[in-house]
């Protein structure tokens, strides 16, 4: 029987700057480290993988040295043939665009990739744009700080899900997904400004594939403004809690109600309506917490045309971070979801995604969660996270 070439690279430094709030990994890798940052991509590469568990007899996978692939596959038990040596331990953009050449060359059936909008822009970069070879499809597994490309699944257990069905034979749709990316130096200064690269093409099961993160600000800003009025009343009337603020346009807004400098892409702390921190680390987020006499309250919104709640810019939210706010007093009820009924109309009934990274976190946020749409008003939409 022939076995499924799985097509396999791992971006080992994805996402390594968001839990110190450098928004990003672009050129900030021996930074990120310094201030303590753990590489998380292989981790989460894991899961995708662990998913084809069942199926170790009809995969083989071919890949890259070291992190880039081998040991993720090897440590699961996998058959597995390198095909690129990235020579330093700390890779480029040019080992996983050499890494994807490699493997266009072998003929995989597949390239199942882990990391951000930069990474997908490298395996573009040679997939979307090769003349001698039929350009194979690609799947990503999100592992970034920023993912507005629609090429990634929208959890690493979606991803392993995906490959499933094809290893299996099931009938999978091709189609194309837009790859996006931002300026990460602008992004650090709160200004986004995505844009369009190219495509590829995916495997189009849409349970499992995440859209292409939608831009700009909220438009109708009255409905804002009633937002805002509910969760400045609730600081009125609870002196003694502190409130994280999420990133976002819609946290943003509350921001500039309470005339209060806002890090737009980052996580601030506010107490009795004055700014107590401004954009922290994972670890001084954790730091404030613990420390804090009263109760910690998390305010966030969702990430506008993919649902995400958690492990979108939002990696200083860690599976520590929630799940010491959902230990206080309150349970769940310290986590505020902020959103227009339009921006969750715009999902089109798909239920808002928890990837935090820790399964069973995810399932224990899982459920009807309150949303609050306006002053005094709420609706209650589904939180998942798809496996």
């Amino acid at each position: 029987m022939k076995k499924f070439k799985l097509g396999f690279i791992i971006n080992p430094i994805a996402g390594i700057g968001g839990s110190v709030a450098l928004k990003g990994s672009d050129g900030m890798v021996m930074h990120a480290l310094a201030l303590g940052a753990k590489p998380q991509a292989n981790t989460r590469a894991k899961l995708a993988l662990e998913v084809l568990l069942p199926y170790q007899d009809d995969i083989v996978i071919y890949t890259a040295n070291a992190l880039m692939g081998e040991q993720c596959a090897r440590e699961l038990g996998f058959k597995v043939e390198v095909l690129y040596q990235a020579k330093n331990k700390h890779t480029q953009s040019d080992d996983s665009q050499l890494a994807a050449e490699a493997l266009l060359v072998h003929g995989v059936d597949i390239i199942l990739f882990a990391g951000g909008d930069g990474t997908a822009r490298d395996i573009a970069n040679v997939v979307a744009s090769d003349d001698d070879y039929q350009p194979v499809p690609v799947l990503g597994i999100p592992a970034g700080c920023k993912i507005h490309s629609g090429v990634y699944a929208i959890t690493p257990k979606a991803a392993g899900r995906i490959i499933e069905l094809m290893v299996t034979k099931e009938l999978v749709t091709l189609t194309t997904g837009d790859v996006m990316d931002i300026d990460e130096s602008l992004f650090r200064q709160g200004i986004v400004k995505a844009k369009r690269y190219s495509e590829m093409k995916i495997p189009s099961e849409l349970r499992y594939v995440q859209a292409v993160k939608s831009g700009g600000k909220e438009s109708d800003e009255l409905v804002l403004q009633d937002i805002a009025a509910n969760v400045i009343e609730e600081m009125n009337d609870h002196e003694d809690r502190q409130f994280i603020i999420g990133s976002g346009s819609t946290t943003a807004f509350l921001m500039s109600e309470l005339a209060l400098d806002n890090t737009l892409l980052g996580v601030d702390i506010v107490s009795e309506q004055s700014l107590v921190a401004s954009d922290v680390t994972e670890v001084e987020l954790y730091k404030a917490i613990i420390n804090y006499q009263g109760i910690s309250k998390l305010v966030i919104t969702l990430i506008g045309g993919q649902g995400h709640v958690f492990g979108r810019g939002n990696q200083q939210l860690s599976p520590r971070i929630i799940r010491t706010i959902l230990a206080q007093p309150g349970g769940s009820d310290n986590i505020t979801i902020l959103a227009t009924k339009a921006k969750l109309e715009a999902l089109a009934n798909k239920p808002l995604i928890s990837d935090t990274g820790d399964s069973e976190l995810d399932q224990q946020l899982s459920g009807f969660m309150p949303i609050t749409t306006g002053y005094k008003d709420q609706v209650l939409y589904p939180l998942a996270s798809p496996q």
